[in-house]
């Protein structure tokens, strides 16, 4: 059990029952007259939403256990994601709605993480940066720009990123999956 005295960022907690929460910001705040309340921002990690809430310093709430397990991406049918652990070669299939738009740097093969609350799967993560193909893109003509200009480029798994106009096709390119932007290239 930790209080809300204790809270911590990252710290996730089960607060209404099944529903489990990390703590994205807090802030004890003791005003002037009445008793001091912990001020927090919180996030349901399953449904992704962010509310802001506030308690008593002295409430309790049983810490959730995030599992989190390296697992490879194995293919795709449909709206059916496969994914297989590589240790117990044991096989689950995820549905578009538990891996929402996770997969879009991932190609075939490539290991991800899939969390899970209770046996429930709630999200996947993919890698932080990912190693990826150019497969279509306009030819860049460097020297009529002032700035730093860009230009689309479709990567192997089909998803678009906004490249520097030195980038060809075919290039290899690192991409950060956090926020879809182009790194350098490989």
């Amino acid at each position: 059990m930790v209080s809300a005295g204790d809270f911590k960022n990252g710290l996730t907690l089960e607060i209404e029952a099944g529903q489990v929460f990390q703590i994205l910001e807090f802030q004890h705040v003791k005003p002037g007259k009445g008793a001091a309340f912990v001020r927090t921002k919180i996030k349901n990690v399953i449904t992704g939403s962010v509310v802001e809430r506030t308690f008593r310093p002295t409430e309790k709430f049983p810490q959730a256990r995030i599992d989190r397990a390296d697992m490879q991406y194995l293919y795709s049918d449909g709206d059916m994601y496969n994914f297989m652990n590589v240790e117990t070669f044991d096989q689950i299939a995820l549905n578009k709605d538990k891996v929402g738009d996770a997969l879009k740097f991932v190609k075939e093969n490539e290991m991800v993480k899939i969390c899970s609350f209770n046996g429930n799967v709630f999200s996947v993560e993919p890698p932080l940066f990912v190693e990826l193909e150019i497969t279509d893109t306009e030819p860049g003509f460097a020297g009529n720009t002032a700035q730093g200009a860009t230009k689309p480029a479709t990567v192997e798994t089909g998803a678009t990123v906004y490249v520097p106009l030195f980038v060809n096709l075919g290039d290899k390119i690192k991409i950060d999956t956090r926020t879809g932007e182009y790194l350098s290239r490989v």
